[in-house]
């Protein structure tokens, strides 16, 4: 009986020493799984853009944007397009055409689960723009009633005029297909120096959007799609 009670006792010993180590093993293996996350360079466009431009007669535009992932949460950033709008003022008419460009960088603050690419984030642009300003028509207020407004059609253009501003943007990125993203973003800008025509100020800058008098804040947003193109992982 003792003996087969140790033959029991000794078999009991060996199935659980190498029960534990198959778990030592496979705690090993768990161990070594690691997030494998792709770097590469996302390029898209703002589909805001296109979709004013069908339905606003007095605004034409598109924007191209890319980013590239140099670490985990900074990504260098660029944007470039070319606007054109018509503005109506209180006294007079004019039409701002031209072409932009923003650099900078967004640092990412969401925390993904594992093979998740979504993207919470902040960005910082420099913005500077190229354009011209058409001058269609002013108004002169006389101030008196026996005499009627003024109206003076003119049809001017201004060109080589130029405009710089700083950009703080806050938005979101969402992975809704493979490599496939979704962008919104919420804009406010500085303007930081501005060439003006001689006679009347810049209504609309493009890249900038419409300006105000005696100030040098202005906004905007952007809705696009873009694709992710993977270069390497890590």
């Amino acid at each position: 009986m003792s003996r087969t009670f140790a033959s029991i006792i000794s078999l009991f010993l060996l199935a659980t020493g190498t029960i534990a180590a198959q778990a030592a093993n496979e705690t090993v293996q768990s161990d070594s799984i690691f997030n494998v996350q792709k770097y590469g360079l996302r390029v898209g466009v703002d589909l805001s853009k296109p979709f004013r431009t069908l339905i606003d007669d007095n605004y034409s535009g598109f924007e191209i944007m890319a980013d590239y992932r140099l670490t985990k949460n900074i990504y260098p950033a660029i944007e470039f397009g070319n606007e054109q709008r018509t503005t109506y003022d209180d006294v007079l008419t004019s039409k701002g055409s031209g072409s932009y460009v923003k650099i900078g960088a967004d640092y990412n603050m969401h925390k993904n689960w594992a093979g998740l690419n979504n993207m919470i984030y902040m960005g910082l642009r420099y913005g500077f723009s190229t354009f011209s300003q058409d001058l269609i028509d002013y108004t002169i207020n006389t101030q008196s009633p026996v005499f009627p407004v003024d109206f003076r059609p003119v049809n001017s253009t201004y060109d080589g005029l130029n405009a710089q501003w700083v950009e703080l943007i806050v938005g979101v990125k969402t992975e809704i297909a493979t490599n496939l993203f979704l962008t919104l973003n919420l804009q406010l800008k500085r303007r930081v120096s501005e060439k003006a025509p001689e006679n009347f100020e810049n209504l609309y800058i493009p890249g900038f959007n419409r300006t105000y008098e005696n100030s040098s804040i202005g906004a905007g947003f952007s809705y696009g799609i873009s694709y992710l193109i993977p270069l390497f992982k890590k």
